[in-house]
């Protein structure tokens, strides 16, 4: 995942697939935020116009504990 922030166009791009991977279709989720997807329908990445009106100025994110790699198998 990387996340792309234009402080001079307030836009923030979170991408989820790997750069060579192109979108084919963008659908909008409300005014402002629109989801990328490719030709298989795999998300691709989000765009958020107009970033801090619509999330405010700070973000915070993070990843939740993952289980052992053993305790996952043996589930």
């Amino acid at each position: 995942m990387k996340v792309e922030y234009d402080l001079t166009r307030d836009l923030l791009y979170i991408r989820f697939a790997r750069a060579d991977r192109k979108v084919a279709e963008t659908e909008t989720v409300r005014p402002g935020v629109h989801a990328d997807f490719d030709a298989e329908g795999k998300l691709v990445g989000i765009e958020v116009i107009d970033a801090t009106e619509i999330m405010g100025r700070s973000i915070e994110f993070e990843f939740p504990e993952l289980p052992d790699k053993g305790q996952a198998e043996a589930a």
